[in-house]
């Protein structure tokens, strides 16, 4: 499966707020860094509950 690039979002998330000189600016990349992370998270969550599960299908698939 390909990787969305979520935490690569997130960096230029931050590295935009590091570079912005209007408060606002600054505070909506460092929303939008943390929507990134918060995506990111999720989308692990869901890859390591995939591959756990994965494995223990594989058997029933063989079987039938």
């Amino acid at each position: 499966m390909a990787q969305v690039p979520y935490r690569e979002h997130a960096a230029r998330a931050r590295a935009d707020a590091d570079a912005a000189t209007l408060e606002n600016v600054r505070e909506r990349c460092l929303r939008a860094e943390a929507a990134w992370l918060a995506m990111a998270a999720r989308q692990e969550s869901v890859d390591r509950a995939r591959e756990r599960r994965e494995p223990a299908s594989q058997p029933q698939q063989e079987n039938q």
